[in-house]
């Protein structure tokens, strides 16, 4: 089982939009010495929305190349298309991913009978350990505790990502946390929350900017060790915050080129940071101790 800090990784592009590999190859190493727990890649803020499908499963492979066993690396491969969605999953399994995060089908609004049976027919074509990702914010779509539930019997499907961030929503998946289930948090602002009730994690986007941090938060949480975590947690609630002044990836892309990892490059539709926010998200990087 995962757990501890697993940074939801940018996928670092030219100016002209081309994926920099050589930059992508150069993060995960970066994660690795600065003790990142593990690694997704393609999720959210890999930009999974406008890549194509042979640039998807090849930033996968990269990454796994690159890791080489150091750390676990889970690959984001959710769809929509229950179908496409398989085809994602088995190119991960065929790269050496260590799992697969698969984010609710998006726009199309299917039924909680219609998600039960998205994640199962998924799990039942591609062996591979899979994550479930609840994100309605992002997809219209919210898998709810009682179809989860149902999906922890598949043996295969062996933890959720949840980003409601809701905290009675937080107490009702930790009841179903077991040791072939856990919960891990994708709301950075309620990470600590999830941990402290029993979850096991966080899969961040503030991981990108503070990696060591909240490695060390996510720790010490695990530990028990709430005071010292909160001590910590305080220090990054800034990244928490301003990395969604404008829609995620964009901020943190900012953030990570200001630091010179990657260079400034993002698709369309997405744009780069306002200037209107740059300060914001600068002294929310001087307030984690990384600038």
């Amino acid at each position: 089982m995962f757990q501890g800090s697993m940074v939801a990784l940018v996928t670092p592009m030219s100016e002209n939009g081309q994926i920099d590999k050589t930059s992508l190859r150069r993060l995960v190493d970066y994660h690795i010495d600065n003790q990142t727990d593990a690694i997704v890649a393609v999720g959210t803020t890999g930009e999974s929305a406008t890549l194509v499908h042979d640039e998807h499963c090849d930033v996968i492979r990269n990454v796994v190349e690159q890791a080489a066993g150091r750390v676990p690396v889970i690959a984001g491969t959710g769809s929509n298309s229950t179908a496409e969605a398989i085809e994602y999953t088995r190119c991960a399994m065929d790269a050496g991913a260590d799992a697969c995060l698969l984010v609710t089908p998006y726009y199309n609004k299917p039924t909680q009978e219609g998600l039960y049976r998205h994640y199962k027919t998924i799990a039942e074509a591609v062996p591979i350990p899979q994550l479930l990702y609840n994100v309605p914010g992002r997809t219209a779509c919210d898998l709810l505790p009682a179809t989860v539930e149902r999906l922890t019997e598949i043996d295969n499907i062996i933890g959720i990502k949840e980003a409601v961030g809701d905290v009675n929503r937080i107490q009702e998946l930790t009841k179903l946390a077991s040791e072939n289930f856990a919960i891990y948090s994708g709301d950075d602002l309620t990470a600590l929350k999830l941990i402290s009730l029993g979850g096991k994690g966080a899969i961040s986007v503030t991981a990108n900017v503070a990696p060591k941090a909240m490695h060390e938060m996510c720790k010490l949480a695990l530990a028990g060790d709430l005071p010292l975590a909160e001590e910590i947690n305080q220090r990054l609630m800034g990244l928490h915050k301003n990395l969604f002044v404008e829609a995620n990836p964009i901020p943190v892309k900012w953030a990570v080129h200001t630091m010179g990892l990657i260079p400034l490059g993002l698709r369309l539709p997405l744009t780069p940071l306002s200037a209107e926010y740059h300060e914001l998200v600068k002294q929310a990087m001087v307030q984690a101790q990384v600038l």
